[in-house]
């Protein structure tokens, strides 16, 4: 039996940034079949490094909701 989408996120909390970065990257290659889809290794460092800031409470999201909000608004829609 595969595993439920709930118990891969669950299991992917314990997982290291790298692995979930890597896990990324690999389910996108497998969605969209881009051959050469790879970040550099600086965009996965910041990406993780911004992960463990907000992980940690150092900073914090801005739900999509507001963001999306604000868009409207510059946009003028």
């Amino acid at each position: 039996m595969s595993p439920t989408l709930d118990q891969i996120v669950e299991e992917a909390q314990h997982w290291s940034d790298d692995v979930v970065a890597e896990s990324v990257d690999r389910l996108m290659l497998a969605r969209h079949g881009v051959k050469e889809f790879v970040f550099s290794h600086a965009w996965q460092s910041a990406a993780a490094r911004r992960v463990a800031e907000i992980r940690s409470g150092q900073v914090q999201g801005i739900p999509g909701e507001a963001v999306s909000a604000r868009i409207r608004q510059i946009v003028g829609r």
